[in-house]
């Protein structure tokens, strides 16, 4: 390689689509996703820089290691994570092309990301927690539930596309737009798979706090626990972008910047439909409870009565 391709290759990986592009975005993905529920419950949210005062204030937090723990594989594992998701970005075609692009990319893109999952999982198990551990069993056991739904989903578009390469899949659907909708079924499927790989309610079973505390992270604390949490977030950017490439024809046939709103666009509505069935199975407040059982289910119950009034003097 020449010098004059390696500086754009540096800066794929390092800036964009790589891991400033995904860190950036996957926290302001978190703030909207968090936003978007709060509007949907009726609250107020986050501002928008919480997501990174966040990240700024776990990193300033000591590290505590259990005394029990590897401490070396319990150090790495989140920077393992957040590898494996920076480089399943590599094939994912952003604008209209990817860095790396080949047949059979698309396994190799699952692939990748079941490494985070492995290494949640591996997180919870070295850390010698019964909470932990308890958490771990959980992300493997949720691993096995979602990962062949995902796969599945993904495999109509390449199928009817003739391709396994991401590129191609978005350029085919990208030239025939009017076959998008016939995914619809599939794309729900990667949807609702999605929201489980990335643990989120109601898949959010192996850190469920009001069982096992933090699940498979119990045990982590300060930087290590940020990196995760970011590696999180990293994979929420690339899950998006997986799901748009397949389904929704990635950038439409559009090349260099104009390609990137389209991407923004698409990702964006991504989120919305993860945080919608978030919501959906979302705890209200109590003053939202009482005002739906007042406003609606107590003239429900008003109306059944009436209607069996009416039925039982017919029936005589």
């Amino acid at each position: 390689m020449t010098p004059d391709s390696i500086l754009p290759s540096l800066a794929y990986i390092t800036i964009f689509p790589g891991f400033l592009f995904l860190a950036v975005y996957g926290l302001y993905l978190q703030w909207v996703d968090r936003k978007l529920c709060a509007v949907m419950q009726n609250r107020m949210g986050p501002p928008l820089i919480q997501p990174l005062a966040d990240f700024i204030k776990l990193l300033a937090k000591e590290v505590i290691v259990p005394d029990a723990a590897d401490s070396r594989m319990f150090r790495l594992l989140p920077f393992f994570a957040m590898a494996a998701v920076m480089t399943a970005v590599i094939s994912i075609p952003v604008g209209a092309h990817a860095l790396c692009s080949f047949q059979g990319d698309m396994v190799v893109v699952i692939y990748l990301l079941t490494i985070p999952t492995v290494t949640f999982f591996l997180a919870g198990w070295s850390s010698t927690s019964p909470y932990a551990t308890v958490g771990a069993m959980r992300v493997l056991t949720q691993l096995f539930a979602y990962e062949v739904p995902l796969m599945l989903a993904l495999i109509g578009p390449a199928i009817l596309a003739g391709s396994w390469n991401l590129t191609e899949i978005s350029a085919f659907f990208a030239a025939k737009p009017y076959l998008i909708p016939t995914q619809l079924l599939g794309f729900l499927a990667g949807i609702i798979a999605l929201q489980g790989k990335l643990e989120r309610m109601p898949f959010d079973i192996p850190h469920a706090k009001n069982e096992i505390v933090g699940g498979q992270f119990t045990e982590y604390s300060g930087r290590l626990l940020a990196f995760f949490y970011l590696a999180i977030d990293m994979e929420l950017v690339v899950g998006a972008a997986l799901l748009n490439a397949v389904f929704l024809g990635g950038s439409l046939g559009l090349t260099g910047w104009a390609a990137i709103p389209v991407f923004l666009a698409k990702t964006l509505a991504i989120t919305f439909l993860l945080a919608l069935l978030k919501v959906l199975m979302a705890r209200i407040r109590i003053e939202q409870m009482v005002n739906f059982c007042w406003k609606y289910l107590a003239p429900a119950a008003i109306i059944q009565i009436l209607a069996d009034i009416v039925l039982k003097y017919k029936l005589g």
